[in-house]
């Protein structure tokens, strides 16, 4: 094989992935080709965005982890029915299985958006996003990220390197400053009642 040459089929070397392309719906005026664009002047700490990947692909999968079906019973007498799908139509009439049924098939690598995430911190020297939620994809997939929104209470956000003190400090209740009344000023007095 040549040095230069075409790699076989199956080899363990990959194209690198590379961020291809961009559009800007407004503000494209602000950047001129060649411009690096950091992190920090996309998004801020406390933005909502919708983060869309290709999801993991897991193969031809069962009814049972694929849709979440419970299953059959596993006693009285059912051998084999126990991750089975079970009915998957009516008789006669319609006669067919009615387009879009839930059945086993290929699960996973298709386009999938987790929405409402949020922005906890931007790490400016690594050009790193931390997210608070769940992403779409393999360990080093792309990934696009669409701001939606920003938090108008971002002290609600809880601190990842230590969360137990931002929930104390930001989450604690305000102390009550009001004087309680003693026992003596709660109850009633009976001279000053007026009986009608």
């Amino acid at each position: 094989m040549a040095k230069n040459g075409p790699t076989p089929q199956g080899s363990s070397q990959k194209k690198s992935r590379k961020f291809k392309r961009h559009h800007f719906k407004n503000g494209a005026a602000l950047f001129k080709l060649g411009d690096a664009v950091s992190i920090d002047k996309v998004f801020s700490v406390g933005d909502q965005v919708n983060v869309t990947g290709l999801s993991r692909g897991r193969g031809f999968a069962g009814a049972m982890k694929r849709w979440g079906f419970r299953g059959g019973p596993k006693t009285h007498g059912q051998s084999d029915r126990a991750r089975a799908v079970g009915s998957i139509g009516q008789g006669t009439s319609p006669g067919r299985v009615h387009k879009g049924k839930k059945m086993p098939g290929h699960f996973g690598n298709v386009t999938a958006t987790v929405r409402n995430l949020i922005v906890l911190k931007i790490d400016e020297t690594k050009n790193e996003l931390w997210l608070k939620g769940q992403i779409p994809g393999t360990h080093q997939s792309l990934v696009k990220v669409k701001k939606i929104g920003h938090l108008k209470n971002t002290l609600a956000l809880i601190d990842p390197l230590n969360p137990q003190k931002a929930a104390k400090q930001e989450l604690a209740p305000e102390p009550i400053t009001e004087k309680l009344p003693t026992a003596e000023e709660a109850q009633p007095n009976p001279e000053k009642l007026e009986v009608k």
